[in-house]
């Protein structure tokens, strides 16, 4: 279980979750029954059926199997994982090495995510993998690009030509075979994993998502260097980056052990001034401490942790 879990509503959507470089990350929008990333799979990542795995990465995905054993424990179906397509094949060899650990294989529904093409996770929602720019080199030299996801509602809504019609005249055109409703998209929460700028924050599902959930694992003015080689975001490239994004929150993961979150936060205020208390805040801003369970004579509770 996560120590540390962050909780930020906006606009009808919870997001839960904790991300700290290189420790863990996991997001949860349990309106939407999905998760982006494992973590160590905490309670909240085992209760949704869809979790969508942007890399490899152990802090990100070190649950995996977990997540699938504790969905078949408590006679849940078995959920699915949607991976980068080079990903699937190790994930099944890990589940089936956990079988001989642990003397049961569990059942396992993983899926090879493309980016274009669209997952449907039910009538109204999809969700549409992007790839972004943070390549992850294995031990065999290979390379498996990293994903992010946009989780998408999708409506159908009355063309405009038939908006005078009536509703029996509009039930003739149905059955006339005529097309009367177009598709409407609204991008609701879009996570890009860990990754440096590139041209996937160009895409209308990332920069118009309603909440976008963006890396920016480095702050200090002499942390450049390492962002640049580890394939990171640095504070200074979001800046040049917020006029192009149309979000209405954004919220930002990832944040490296190397800042501390005060300091991180007051960097932020001082670069962005008022849109930063508006718009832009660390996921990490809205954590709150999460005891595994009362002591003897003491009640669970729940409180901030102490800056």
């Amino acid at each position: 279980m996560s120590l540390w879990l962050a909780e930020y509503s906006y606009g009808g959507l919870r997001v839960l979750g904790t991300s700290l470089a290189g420790e863990e990350s996991f997001v949860v929008v349990p309106e939407l029954n999905l998760a982006f990333d494992v973590g160590r799979a905490p309670r909240e990542v085992v209760g949704v059926d869809h979790v969508l795995l942007t890399h490899g990465h152990m802090d990100h995905a070190a649950g995996i199997a977990y997540y699938f054993a504790q969905r078949m424990f408590v006679d849940n179906d078995p959920g699915h994982l949607y991976l980068p397509k080079g990903l699937v094949e190790p994930v099944r060899r890990l589940l089936r090495v956990w079988a001989d650990i642990d003397g049961h294989e569990p059942t396992a529904n993983i899926h090879a995510a493309v980016p274009g093409e669209d997952i449907i996770l039910r009538r109204d929602l999809i969700a549409r993998p992007f790839k972004v720019n943070h390549p992850c080199r294995r031990h065999d030299r290979s390379v498996v690009e990293g994903l992010g996801y946009t989780a998408i509602e999708v409506r159908r809504k009355l063309k405009d030509e038939y908006r005078d019609r009536t509703g029996p005249q509009l039930v003739e055109l149905k059955k006339q075979g005529v097309e009367i409703t177009r598709r409407v998209e609204l991008p609701l929460v879009a996570y890009c994993g860990d990754t440096a700028p590139g041209a996937f924050l160009e895409l209308d599902c990332v920069r118009n998502a309603k909440i976008l959930l963006l890396e920016c694992t480095f702050v200090e003015p002499d942390h450049m260097d390492r962002a640049r080689a580890g394939y990171h975001m640095h504070l200074n490239q979001l800046c040049d980056l917020l006029p192009r994004l149309n979000n209405e929150r954004i919220l930002l993961t990832h944040l490296s052990r190397r800042s501390l979150l005060p300091e991180a936060r007051d960097l932020l205020r001082r670069e962005l001034g008022s849109e930063a208390e508006e718009r832009v805040t660390f996921l990490m801003d809205a954590r709150y401490r999460r005891r595994r369970g009362p002591r003897r004579g003491q009640q669970r509770e729940d409180q901030p942790r102490p800056e």
